[in-house]
């Protein structure tokens, strides 16, 4: 994490960030996928930790590489303290006429440094216990647990009577760091316990901060709640400050219950809620605010106060402060909303990257009118290919296409990136997303019902002010789009046919009605052009472990699709024919058969159990349409199709439909 000093609070959440990929957690303790490592983590997790806060803080002050002649004399907790020492030792580097110091001034310098910290409180101690530290922290080679055992107990003796002078200290606190790792429960909790009260100073602190996340990262959950519990009706005044917000943000988002997520929202909506947080725990915002109008417009108030304070101080990316925000949106009136909009025009890429923010923006988007959705799909647009890629910002962009009417703007805005990145669009998990909607609409196949659920709810906030049809809509979009599609897919057809993702979403083009009635004479040649390239990346020995029907199931659904012309329908259990494209079907599979198997090829496809089905499904399309080369050419081989093998069910399906014929 770069230094709290010298970064804009909230940026490293936001899709803008350059080093930092969309994810579902911003902290500056530890990655997201340590999250389920809370206590008893292994001691790689816990080494990881380590670094990272240690790394956080060398940034700021590079203890472990500096000699003790050169640290700066911030061991003091009285700032006015630290800053009459730091200029008393500028004022000894420098000779009587302004010169540099000699190197017996230096000595002398170094010697009246080192006797100014013994006087202080603790000095003894303190130099002691870094001895210590010194020893403990060493990871090459590894130290035997008994030996580090015994550090940390000679630590914790001469540290638990000054702990409170040492937390807050550049390089004591972070050997109160490394006593919480390498410590045993029992004594992280004699931690916890003898730091009460302490434990607002420390969020604010800008060396604390550390050893409060440590104390959350490795401490029980009785420990936890003990830090949640003081720092209750703090946290909107912890949110304003630059070091507090981190903090507030990393124990929502990793060490928080669902329970006590809520009870930190709660504070948010007002003083009542966080003093007599036992009385409202299990009340929603809705039931209070439905309870009374003057509650909701406390409520309302408080809220879009902590959130423009927030977002002013560029905390605009903390997934708390997207929570907060959901909540506002749920009770905001249109003028309300309109105003949030404003107060969020040039956030909203640091909104998408959360489930919270995420349903923020769509929500936003859904009940904008149609001057401020340009604002908010100018300031999206910039962050496409992340938006897109993303578990959740691919359903704020989906939530855009499902409800601005403005199809050429949305054209315009994301089409260049979408130009460039499909390939990769197309075999993401989420980035495929958008496009699957724009050829097959909200199909429940690509969509589970939780997400159409979702976007539903957003369908229904933008009655109000999309005005075109849903279909008209959807197919505009189609008609601007199926271009890139087809001359990504025609380009770059040997990379997306590799993954099994993209197999499928091939098939989803080549087999829609929608598209092909959206091409022009040119794009019919396109479209004409991926199908010779799908067969075209079928050639070979299917014998060959390297041959795509070897391992990639997706392969033979596709060619299994393109044979019989059209869909499998599950509820019916039927083939649904495609009624407009051309080009696939009978002649796409006696293409096949004569450019890619042949006579020469046609025993191997059969005897090999992953292309069998493939010569099934062009026996049931070309039999009905009674090719003679292909049936002359099945029945020349029938002999020497291998029986004996149970695993192959195609060829034993074969069989039996030559039998019954």
């Amino acid at each position: 994490m770069a230094p709290v000093k010298t970064q804009k609070l909230g940026k490293k959440h936001s899709l803008a960030s350059k080093d930092k990929k969309v994810t579902k957690k911003a902290k500056i303790s530890v990655d997201s996928s340590e999250e389920d490592s809370i206590s008893g983590s292994s001691s790689s997790d816990e080494d990881e930790l380590d670094e990272i806060l240690s790394n956080s803080e060398s940034e700021e002050d590079e203890l472990d590489q500096s000699s003790e002649e050169d640290e700066l004399d911030n061991e003091s907790g009285d700032e006015s303290e630290s800053e009459g020492a730091d200029e008393d030792e500028n004022a000894e580097e420098k000779s009587a006429d302004g010169a540099a110091a000699t190197p017996g001034q230096h000595a002398e310098q170094r010697k009246l440094l080192k006797e100014r910290k013994m006087q202080r409180k603790s000095g003894s101690e303190v130099q002691q216990i870094k001895s210590l530290w010194e020893r403990l922290r060493v990871k090459n080679p590894p130290m035997p647990k008994a030996v580090r055992e015994k550090l940390s107990n000679e630590i914790w003796d001469l540290s638990k009577d000054c702990i409170s002078d040492l937390v807050l200290k550049h390089d004591a606190s972070r050997v109160v760091q490394t006593l919480v790792k390498y410590s045993s429960r029992e004594r992280r909790d004699q931690i916890v316990n003898s730091l009460k009260g302490k434990f607002y100073l420390l969020a604010t602190s800008s060396y604390g901060k550390y050893l409060l996340v440590k104390l959350l990262h490795y401490g029980s959950k009785q420990s936890r709640q003990l830090i949640i519990d003081e720092l209750h009706g703090s946290l909107r005044k912890l949110m304003r400050h630059r070091e507090g917000a981190y903090v507030v943000e990393d124990l929502f988002v990793l060490y928080a219950s669902h329970e006590q997520r809520q009870q930190m929202i709660r504070e948010f909506w007002g003083s009542e809620y966080a003093v007599f947080r036992e009385t409202h725990k299990d009340l929603t915002l809705e039931q209070v605010c439905e309870s009374s109008v003057e509650k909701r417009n406390i409520i309302a108030r408080n809220l879009i106060g902590t959130i423009t304070a927030s977002v002013e101080k560029g905390s605009a990316g903390f997934q708390i402060l997207h929570a907060a925000m959901r909540e506002y949106v749920k009770i905001a009136n249109e003028k309300e909303t309109s105003e949030f909009i404003e107060l969020l025009q040039e956030n909203f890429a640091d909104l998408v990257h959360t489930p919270e923010g995420a349903d923020v923006a769509s929500t936003l988007i859904a009940k904008a009118n149609a001057k401020e959705r340009k604002v908010i799909i100018r300031n999206l647009k910039d962050h496409a290919d992340k938006l897109i890629k993303n578990e959740h910002g691919n359903l704020v962009f989906i939530t855009a296409l499902l409800c601005v009417d403005d199809t050429v703007m949305m054209f315009k805005s994301f089409g260049p990136t979408v130009k460039e990145n499909l390939k990769d669009f197309i075999v993401d998990k989420y980035g495929r997303r958008p496009f699957l909607y724009i050829l097959l609409g909200l199909d429940g196949k690509y969509f589970s019902p939780i997400v159409k659920k979702d976007l539903q709810r957003y369908i229904e906030y933008s009655q109000a002010t999309s005005k075109k049809p849903a279909l008209q809509r959807r197919k505009e979009l189609l008609n601007k789009f199926a271009p890139i599609f087809l001359s990504t897919i025609a380009t770059n057809y040997d990379e997306i046919l590799s993954e099994n993702l993209g197999c499928q979403f091939v098939a989803e083009v080549l087999l829609n009605d929608d598209l092909y009635e959206q091409l022009s004479e040119k794009d019919v040649e396109r479209f004409q052009n991926v199908i010779d390239s799908t067969i075209t990346f079928f050639k070979g020995d299917p014998s060959e472990e390297e041959h795509p029907i070897n391992n990639k199931p997706f392969s033979v659904r596709l060619l299994k699709s393109l044979i019989q012309g059209g869909k499998w329908n599950a509820k019916e259990r039927k083939i649904e024919p495609c009624k407009h494209v051309k080009g696939l079907g009978e002649s796409f599979a006696q293409k096949f058969y004569d450019e890619i198997i042949s006579l020469r090829n046609l025993l191997g496809w059969i005897n090999n159990e992953n292309s069998s089905f493939t010569i099934v499904a062009i026996y049931e399309t070309l039999s009905k349409a009674n090719s003679k080369d292909f049936l002359k050419d099945l029945k020349s081989l029938s002999k020497s199709i291998d029986r004996g093998n149970e695993k192959n069910k195609g060829a034993q399906l074969l069989l039996k439909l030559m039998a019954s014929k």
